[in-house]
């Protein structure tokens, strides 16, 4: 799975007083710096600027003009300093800009044996100038790793592909427009949310009534286009042989009208009702349909968790990789910091060692088996990874949260639906919080490691309000 190519801008800062060919062949290493990230760079040349950089204010306006017409391009900006830099045009040329993006403040190392007044930086000093200056301003910033890093180290180019990482979710969450299919089921309260707190964020839910769906289906020929390609599709994506052929066109006409309904509203992701409606009226479960649709980066939720997609969808932009919609479902053992992690299931083919298509266990019981069909089953393969949980406090007025990272082991599980051991440091903890403040039972999860650029994000640029459990030491 890959994301798009990332558009950088570049400000490189520049002060009159110390060595100008700093600013000259900093400016060149932080360009090989992105090409070699496979970055696209929008910055000012030689003949827009004194080699390229930002240090008077005319330099300032006519970078941020630049990024101004470049605004549906940029994903975020460097600022590199290679010597002290000018706080003031840095900050100014952000303001002037006004595009809302993520911003990494590096500062090139000084060389011992190059302290003289041809060579000395100064940027270790300069680099907290900036940050001072855009604090001042009101403008979110990221920092890199290490204070000092060099555009060619191997630790700017992790942190490179962090603050990617950071953008992508920031990014990903404006004017972002999220499907509720279906009512929340009754039983299920602890769903609930705000959509007007949402909206106050930039996400919209775009909402349609399983009525709808339905009628829609019912309308649909069993021969048309549509359904057959994606009955096709389901064929190709899990093992269905066990799977009664009317049950199968069911979930091909379900998944067709969800899938035109989506392309026809710009809806990017989605949280779908359940229990018990559709078995009851169209007679499979939508898991399937559910799975391809994160397997394929548009992440789906059930029960109509809109904020549990919004975990899925903040990891899927981190890593580009399929998240999951899980419970926190089962202790393991007497192992405090292991539980089983446990859904029906609709968990994408990428999360399970191996995965057929069967029928819902704990639905049919109710509804009988033949209207049950659809789940998908299997283990989940032992992989490291990250949870997150996003929730609107309507009291409080806020969107808060939580996330953290863990693995899921290779330990023996004998259960239906899809499900996996998962390992957590200091879990009871985490289980402690999680009741302490209310959260829900859903969890999001992605095999990955990126709490950090989602905690980043969410916070920094999206002004949320998280938890980091057992967040590692010296993490911002």
């Amino acid at each position: 799975m890959t994301n798009k190519k990332m558009t950088m801008g570049l400000i490189v800062g520049n002060r009159g007083f110390f060595p100008d060919h700093l600013a000259k062949s900093g400016r060149e290493e932080m360009l090989s710096a992105l090409e070699k990230a496979g970055m696209d760079v929008v910055a000012l040349t030689p003949e827009q600027s004194k080699h390229g950089a930002v240090e008077t204010r005319e330099e300032a306006r006519r970078c941020a003009e630049l990024f101004a017409r470049k605004r549906n391009e940029i994903d975020g900006i460097i600022v590199t300093l290679p010597n002290f830099g000018e706080e003031r045009a840095i900050a100014d040329t952000l303001r002037w800009a006004g595009l809302k993006v993520p911003v990494l403040i590096q500062a090139t190392p000084d060389d011992p044996k190059k302290m003289t007044i041809a060579f000395r930086r100064d940027s270790f000093c300069g680099k907290m100038s900036a940050c001072n200056n855009l604090r001042q301003y009101g403008i979110p910033y990221s920092i890199t790793t290490l204070h000092t890093e060099s555009p060619g180290s191997p630790e700017f180019a992790a942190d490179l592909q962090w603050f990617a990482s950071v953008c992508r979710v920031a990014n990903g969450f404006r004017n972002l427009r999220v499907g509720a299919i279906g009512a929340r089921p009754a039983a299920f309260n602890t769903v609930r949310y705000s959509e007007k707190i949402l909206e106050s964020h930039g996400i919209s839910i775009e909402t349609l009534d399983l009525s709808e769906v339905l009628g829609r289906i019912a309308r649909m020929k069993d021969d048309d286009p549509l359904p057959q390609a994606k009955l096709k599709s389901i064929q190709q994506y899990v093992d269905s042989s066990n799977v009664p052929s009317a049950a199968l066109l069911k979930m091909a006409k379900l998944g067709a009208v969800v899938d035109d309904w989506m392309q026809t509203t710009e809806v990017a992701i989605s949280a779908v009702q359940c229990w018990t409606s559709i078995e009851e009226n169209l007679g499979v479960v939508p898991c399937t349909v559910m799975s391809m649709m994160s397997n394929d980066l548009l992440s789906s939720a059930c029960e109509v968790d809109v904020c549990g997609v919004l975990g899925m969808h903040a990891m899927r932009l981190a890593s580009g990789t399929p998240s999951a919609l899980l419970d926190w479902n089962n202790n393991y053992g007497s192992d405090p910091n292991k539980a089983v992690c446990f859904h029906c299931s609709n968990l994408p083919k990428h999360f399970f060692r191996s995965v057929k298509m069967d029928f819902q266990e704990i639905i049919a019981s109710t509804v009988g088996k033949e209207n049950t069909f659809g789940t998908c089953v299997g283990l989940i393969k032992p992989e490291k990874m990250t949870f997150t949980r996003f929730s609107t406090d309507d009291t409080a007025g806020e969107i808060r949260g939580y996330v953290g990272e863990g693995r899921f082991t290779d330990d023996p599980l004998n259960t239906f639906g899809g499900a996996g051991v998962v390992e957590i440091p200091n879990m009871q903890k985490l289980l402690h919080f999680i009741c302490e403040n209310g959260f829900e039972h859903h969890v999001a999860a992605n095999l990955s490691s990126v709490a950090s650029a989602v905690y980043e994000a969410s916070t920094r640029y999206l002004g949320w309000q998280m938890h980091w459990h057992e967040r590692p030491q010296g993490e911002c």
